[in-house]
């Protein structure tokens, strides 16, 4: 798997005041429905923001991407409309450049990304915190088995995959084998800068 990150770069360093919370994790793990659930927490919070991400698939019930074809995604690309951009399960994926204006206005930008962009966007912006959202093994093969959405590979294949540990280091971990409600809660602590247990 290839990923390409490429970042607006602030001249004068990294990208602030406002902080990007990243939320990473295997596939099945539940990332979608605790980000749905914290968003909707939120939805009277102008401070902060969950953009969408554009994906070179589908939209669905599970996934409220912006949903681009191969081609427009490449010109999106080379117009340099993307903040970050990767490759993960045959699709190509990216944040619109807009989050960095709402970083620079001091918001806080919640967005589930690939794990292997995790160092260069340390490196972009000033207040990074990545929550790794998981759960058990089995469970994440019955979320999977349950989703069936074979567009995105290989279950094994998924379960299996490694990441480069040091670019992956997570801030916050939930083990996601619970109430969706309670581990919901813990990732809005941490977007609202509040720590993460109850």
């Amino acid at each position: 798997m290839s990923e390409t990150a490429t970042m607006a770069q602030d001249e004068t360093g990294r990208i602030g005041p406002g902080r990007l919370v990243l939320v990473v994790g295997p596939s099945g793990a539940g990332k979608d429905t605790l980000l749905r659930l914290a968003r909707a927490a939120s939805v009277d919070d102008d401070s902060v923001v969950f953009p969408r991400r554009v994906v070179t698939r589908e939209s669905s019930a599970d996934e409220d991407n912006i949903a681009v074809t191969s081609d427009e995604f490449r010109r999106a690309r080379e117009h340099g409309d993307f903040a970050v951009h990767w490759q993960a399960h045959g699709h190509s994926y990216a944040l619109s450049a807009e989050i960095n204006d709402d970083i620079r206005a001091g918001r806080t930008v919640v967005v589930n990304v690939s794990r292997t962009v995790i160092s260069a966007l340390r490196q972009t912006y000033a207040n990074v915190v990545v929550v790794a959202i998981t759960a058990p093994p089995d469970v994440l093969a019955a979320r999977l088995a349950a989703r069936a959405r074979h567009s995105d590979g290989n279950i094994a294949e998924r379960l299996t995959r490694s990441v480069d540990e040091a670019s992956a280091h997570a801030d916050v971990t939930i083990l996601n084998a619970g109430s969706a409600d309670y581990h919901s809660r813990q990732l809005l602590r941490v977007i609202r800068n509040q720590g993460w247990q109850e």
